[in-house]
């Protein structure tokens, strides 16, 4: 009984894992299914079921340490909130978005985008207001295929003096969901209550 549902649940892993948009959380995911699938192959004596598993285990470790050492160019462009381009990418991307940021408003005011280039292709997106030494943002969204924290490393870590060349000291962010407020968290930004998250950049 026990086996069968270590295959049972190698099997929905797998299927999961397919679903993901994550390039690395689908190796993830799937590296764990193909590993549990390889000791149940290996304990119930099907042994070409535990030795491709196995091989698909290795191939998926082998892949995400290639995409972790995979050097890559990161790129900021600042553009007008109110320019085609973000607005036409809230358009595509409405759906996502109102699933990580239920309370965000094109109506919102902003006087600040910038767009992240990953390998120049668009990663992420940021909206906001500055004033006089705050940022606070509106809308901070990173593309599915890219939610790997590199993006927000890179904005708030890498490029910090990008915020201090335009005299921000400060970012206060909002978090609408759980998610949002554990990538926050792990940004820097220190919680205050009410799902508000501040980061200094003195």
């Amino acid at each position: 009984m026990i086996l069968q549902i270590l295959g049972y649940a190698a099997s929905v892993i797998i299927a999961l894992s397919l679903l993901m948009r994550s390039i690395v959380r689908l190796r993830v995911i799937n590296l764990i299914g193909a590993a549990m699938f390889s000791a149940y192959g290996f304990l119930i004596h099907a042994y070409p079921v535990g030795v491709l598993n196995f091989a698909i285990a290795i191939i998926n470790i082998v892949q995400l340490t290639l995409l972790w050492r995979r050097s890559e160019m990161f790129r900021i462009l600042e553009v007008a909130p109110d320019t085609p381009y973000v607005q036409y990418f809230l358009d595509v991307q409405a759906e996502d978005i109102r699933r990580f940021f239920p309370q965000f408003r094109r109506e919102l005011p902003s006087n600040f985008a910038i767009v992240v280039l990953r390998d120049l292709v668009p990663a992420g997106l940021l909206l906001g207001k500055i004033e006089g030494e705050q940022l606070e943002v509106n809308l901070d969204y990173v593309m599915p295929q890219y939610r790997d924290l590199k993006v927000g490393s890179f904005l708030f870590h890498d490029e910090a003096d990008f915020f201090r060349k335009r005299r921000v000291r400060e970012i206060v962010g909002r978090a609408d969901s759980n998610v949002h407020a554990d990538y926050l968290k792990r940004m820097g930004f220190a919680a205050e209550g009410a799902g508000t998250f501040r980061l200094q950049l003195r």
